[in-house]
């Protein structure tokens, strides 16, 4: 039950990393170690120790919820596409959508 609670809890933290380095107007060295910070940081080894089936799934939830993100935003920008008739409106209105 544990290893699921891992799972979830880092597939939500995968998310929100995702959306919040997408939704930045500038993103660089600074956002990236503050991510792998929040991802790595203490609280998390304690809650999963590192070699431990707990830290498999949260790292496993964590990947997944990352680009869970990417594919919701590609699927969103195909349905605006096929909706605004072009690739580029569809783009651009999927990105206004996403809080772009």
């Amino acid at each position: 039950m544990l290893n699921t609670g891992a799972f979830w809890f880092g597939l939500v933290v995968g998310f929100i990393t995702y959306r919040t380095l997408r939704h930045k107007s500038s993103s660089g060295l600074s956002d990236i170690a503050s991510v792998i910070g929040a991802i790595g940081g203490t609280a998390v080894l304690k809650l999963f120790p590192s070699g431990t089936a707990s830290f498999d799934e949260y790292s496993a939830g964590l990947a997944v919820g990352f680009f869970v993100y990417l594919a919701i935003s590609i699927i969103i920008a195909g349905l605006f596409a096929r909706i605004e008739g072009s690739a580029a409106k569809g783009g651009q209105a999927a990105n206004e959508f996403l809080g772009d």
